[in-house]
This record gives structure tokens, C-alpha cells and sequence, in this order.
């Protein structure tokens, strides 16, 4: 699947109800997180934090920080001290985040206010990662996520769990309705408002496979982002692309980059 079609998200529209955008982004949680969908970005984070001196994460767009616990977990294993993680949203979803605080100890925090990630503000520091959240926005506002990084002179790391293909647009739309149904009822944190809105009115169902399909479409090749790094004034740096991982369902197209 070469193309790359700029649709619209139902998550990502203002008007969207609330409650059904964290229902979605809990499902996206909880899926990422049993599946360990980001395996293979652990040894390139680990190279990226190791080139960098660091052993913080400072996560942008985080959503419901979906994988972001099972990563952190390995990554302080693989370099044996605590990594920390910083979640951060335009729209922050903050039970998700508590949740994750708590699970982790602390290792997990989050910054409660809004943070745009074209204009990181200078207080927060760390390596920049963003989890399957890249293709939402178009090369303008995607270039300007990057340029903001090299002027701070930020590391980043751009992930998304999927190998773009057919294939897997064809499994969202036959399987993927029998595991919502499944696993809605062992999400945690456990909500109400989710069964009604996945068993009685399904809106929580259609919204994560309609937002699946238009994510596939959207979702920025390698040979994409390499257009896109093509616009960004980035001297001294230096850039990776590519895709990473051989086992089913844990395929990733990566985008990293950090000062010389």
C-alpha cells in the first residue's frame, strides 16, 4: 500500500463526543499494550536514548499512552536503570494517564495542560517520541512536529505499529469487530460508559474501525517521510527511516532523528 490519502479521523474532529474518543483511544491502549505491537522500536529507542545521554521520554500525542507501559518497562530492563516517561497531549486524557502513573509507580507521569507538538514549549526536555499518532497530520503540520524538535535541538522518535498493507486493512474489517466485542469488558480502567457505548449504541466500535481504515491510508511511508525531511532546515543532524520487525503484528515504520 504505497498511497497516502489525508482523510479525516473521527478522534480528531472537535466535535466528536468525548466519551466515545477515550473509549477508542482505551481499546487503542489496551490492544498495543497485550499485543507488545512496539517491540521492535525498543532496541531503536534504546540506541536513540544511548546517543543522547538520556533516560527520559517526553511523549507527544499520547492519546491513551497506548504501549507506552510495556516500553517503558523493557527499556529500563534492556539499559538497567529507570527510564521515565512524560505523557502529553493537545487533548490530554488524563484517567488514561493516572492509571498509567499508578501502574507504574510513578515511572509514568504526565503534564496535565494542553502541549502542541509544533510548538513544544522549552521547560519540557527529553527524547520526543510519538506512538501512532504521526499520520494524523498533513506534511505541512508533520514537518512543522520536526522542525520544532531540531530548533530545540530535541531527539525524536516517530513510530507506527503497522506495515501498511492490505492485508491488514482486510483483518480490521473481519476480525477486529469480534475482538472489540471480546475484550471491551477487561479495559481498565473500567468504565460504564464503554459497554453502553460498544454493546447498546456501538458507536465506540464503528469509530475505531472507521478511524483504523483511515489511519492504514494515512499512515507516512518511509519514502514519505523522507520527502517530508527533505523540507525541514535541520543542520547537524542526523535522520533515520525505515521499517523494523518480521513477526505478525508487530511491524513498525519508524522516523528517528537527533543533533550530531
Amino acid at each position: 500500500m504505497n498511497i497516502r490519502l489525508q482523510l479525516f479521523e473521527l478522534e480528531d474532529q472537535h466535535w466528536f463526543p468525548h466519551v466515545i474518543r477515550q473509549g477508542m483511544l482505551d481499546f487503542l491502549r489496551f490492544m498495543i499494550t497485550k499485543l507488545d505491537a512496539y517491540e521492535a522500536a525498543i532496541p531503536l529507542l534504546q540506541e536513540l536514548l544511548t546517543r543522547t545521554n538520556q533516560h527520559h521520554i517526553t511523549d507527544l500525542c499520547s492519546g491513551a499512552g497506548g504501549g507506552i507501559e510495556s516500553i517503558q518497562q523493557a527499556l529500563s530492563q534492556q539499559m538497567g536503570q529507570t527510564i521515565t516517561v512524560t505523557l502529553s497531549d493537545l487533548y490530554p486524557n488524563i484517567s488514561a494517564y493516572q492509571y498509567l502513573q499508578h501502574q507504574s509507580g510513578g515511572s509514568i507521569n504526565f503534564i496535565p495542560a494542553p502541549v502542541d507538538a509544533t510548538a513544544v514549549p522549552e521547560s519540557i526536555t527529553g527524547v520526543r517520541t510519538i506512538f501512532s499518532s504521526f499520520h494524523h497530520f498533513p506534511p505541512t503540520i508533520a514537518q512543522r512536529i520536526l522542525q520544532d524538535a531540531t530548533e530545540k535541538r530535541a531527539a525524536i522518535g516517530i513510530f507506527e505499529g503497522a506495515r501498511k498493507s492490505w492485508l491488514e486493512m482486510l483483518l480490521l474489517w473481519l476480525v477486529f469487530p469480534v475482538i472489540i466485542l471480546a475484550v471491551t469488558p477487561f479495559i481498565r480502567p473500567f468504565k460504564l460508559s464503554r459497554l453502553f457505548f460498544t454493546y447498546l449504541f456501538p458507536l465506540i466500535p464503528l469509530g475505531i474501525i472507521w478511524d483504523g481504515s483511515v489511519s492504514l491510508l494515512r499512515i507516512y511511508t518511509p519514502e514519505h517521510l523522507q520527502r517530508i525531511l527533505q523540507k525541514v532546515n535541520a543542520p547537524n543532524y542526523t535522520w533515520h527511516t525505515g521499517r523494523a520487525g518480521n513477526k505478525p503484528g508487530k511491524h513498525v515504520i519508524y522516523l528517528i532523528g537527533y543533533p550530531n
